[in-house]
């Protein structure tokens, strides 16, 4: 069973009666259970803003030996900024078993954890389960993106199965640790360093379209009693830091409040667009909101590109060539982007930093200009784009990896002839 909504107090517990009626934190939680309080939000954020949950717990989460650093990986430090538009091949499958939490590869970071602001977009390649190691970041909640396989999320809050056209919403400081039930999975991670991701508000649309609250869901509540040693990994500045533990720290009992884990189904997403004539913008599409402290100006925004009707008149129905002040990082989960002909998979990504020109390529331009206009459904596709103000800087692991020759979509484009 899952609850559903988003931004609602839910409540759960695996055990009845673990749940205190009227009191957070009553002097003497039912079973000796302990009552630790979650904020993902200042507690002086006003109510509309503010996250939060109560714990019910068999230990205090504070019960763990010093973290210490773990080595720091090869090739993830930031390169200089570079205007430059990237494109990557899907990741290959390692050969060697790879747990979840030691695939993760960063490939674009920008603002600062230690400032609240900006995010890191990694992708994950993965074969084997780490049974005893739970994970958290303290820099961002995290927005994972299945491309190819399944994960099973064992949280604090309970279980989540997420399957390819799926994300998970883990909230900044929330433990978890994943299982593969198939043989490998593949996808892309967004940590979110700036304010939590929301829903974006729907001004003229209306009270409906884009994501239904009702359709974001929260697991209920469940809990491991293991007495065994645990590794308990967090990040922490950027870093990975370790520390080991005698139990299982996902052993809350009970729960309540408005900071939880979630899943969401991206084909439930209501797409809007134009009935007229042009399409409108993209921010159409936006799925999941983190505002910066400028009205309008996106920290991130999470966007999809789902299978839609196109039945506008007289419309170039690929995106225009544009600039754009906010950087673009696309991800493909499944089919064929429609603004490309070639050279972007699923699994693979592509980065157009702010300002930077991009657009249809030759033989997509083409196309579109030449089509005849009936009514034309886009099928059998689901891309993805985190959008934010701030630019990305390419790791050095991703820009070894880079396509070489990504620029040359763009070339063999005609002059237009004018009048003289």
């Amino acid at each position: 069973m899952m609850l559903t909504g988003f931004g609602n107090h839910f409540s759960s517990e695996a055990i009845p009666g673990a749940l205190p009626i009227g009191r957070n934190s009553p002097q003497r939680p039912a079973f000796g259970l302990y009552a630790e309080q979650l904020s993902g939000t200042a507690f002086t954020a006003p109510r509309a803003d503010n996250r939060r949950s109560w714990l019910y717990r068999l230990r205090p989460s504070a019960a763990h030996p010093p973290f210490t650093a773990a080595p720091p990986t090869p090739n993830h430090g930031k390169t200089a900024a570079n205007p430059n538009r990237l494109r990557w091949n899907p990741r290959e499958i390692p050969a060697k078993p790879t747990g979840f939490i030691d695939s993760i590869t960063p490939m674009l970071v920008n603002g600062d954890p230690e400032t609240l602001s900006g995010v890191t977009l990694s992708t994950y390649a993965c074969t084997q389960n780490a049974r005893n190691q739970v994970f958290f970041s303290a820099d961002g909640e995290l927005l994972i993106i299945p491309e190819q396989g399944a994960l099973r999320l064992f949280t604090e809050f309970g279980l989540i199965e997420l399957a390819p056209l799926h994300i998970a919403i883990i909230p900044r400081g929330v433990r978890f640790r994943v299982e593969i039930p198939e043989n490998t999975a593949r996808g892309y991670l967004c940590e979110n360093h700036g304010a939590p991701f929301r829903l974006p508000e729907l001004g003229p649309i209306g009270s409906n379209g884009l994501a239904s609250p009702r359709d974001f869901e929260a697991p209920t509540a469940w809990f491991e009693d293991r007495d065994e040693p645990f590794e308990l990994i967090q990040r922490y500045g950027g870093a990975l830091w370790t520390t080991t533990l005698d139990h299982s720290p996902l052993d809350v009992v009970a729960w309540h409040g408005n900071l939880v884990p979630m899943k969401y189904d991206l084909r439930r997403f209501n797409t809007i667009g134009s009935i007229s004539f042009d399409h409108p913008d993209p921010s159409i599409f936006t799925v999941l909101t983190s505002p910066s402290d400028t009205p309008g100006r996106a920290n991130a925004d999470f966007v999809i590109f789902p299978p839609r009707w196109m039945v506008a008149a007289d419309t170039f129905r690929p995106p225009w060539f544009h600039r754009n002040l906010m950087s673009e990082a696309m991800g493909l989960i499944t089919g064929a982007y429609d603004a490309k002909a070639g050279g972007f998979a699923p699994g693979g990504l592509s980065l157009h930093n702010m300002m930077s020109a991009h657009g249809p390529d030759v033989t997509s331009w083409q196309g579109a200009t030449d089509a005849v206009l009936a009514p034309h459904k886009i099928d059998g596709t689901m891309a993805s784009m985190n959008e934010s103000c701030w630019p990305h800087r390419v790791t050095q692991a991703a820009m070894a990896q880079a396509q070489r020759d990504y620029d040359s979509v763009w070339s063999g484009f005609a002059k237009a002839q004018i009048p003289k």
